[in-house]
């Protein structure tokens, strides 16, 4: 599996009520194994986690179900990530 960093910034229009949402997602892909890390910036403009899928298409596809980005209150990008 290859991991993929998900960054995370929050629009002037987010719904507080998603957050918990969203946390509950990262929870279950952690159980899956699918998560490395995960958290927020201390300045609460958003955050980010680190996922690992097979290809950059699985990623996309599970950042697409995730609250965060089906509640459209964040701009998500996806990036494969070469860390060691």
């Amino acid at each position: 599996m290859n991991r993929y960093l998900v960054y995370l910034l929050r629009r002037p229009d987010v719904d507080p009520a998603v957050v918990p949402l969203h946390i509950a997602f990262l929870d279950d892909l952690r159980a899956q194994g699918r998560i490395e890390l995960s958290g927020g910036f201390s300045d609460k403009s958003g955050g980010a986690y680190l996922l690992r899928a097979d290809d950059l298409a699985a990623a996309q596809a599970t950042v697409q179900r995730d609250p965060a980005h089906t509640s459209g209150g964040w701009t998500i990008t996806v990036h494969e990530w070469l860390a060691r």
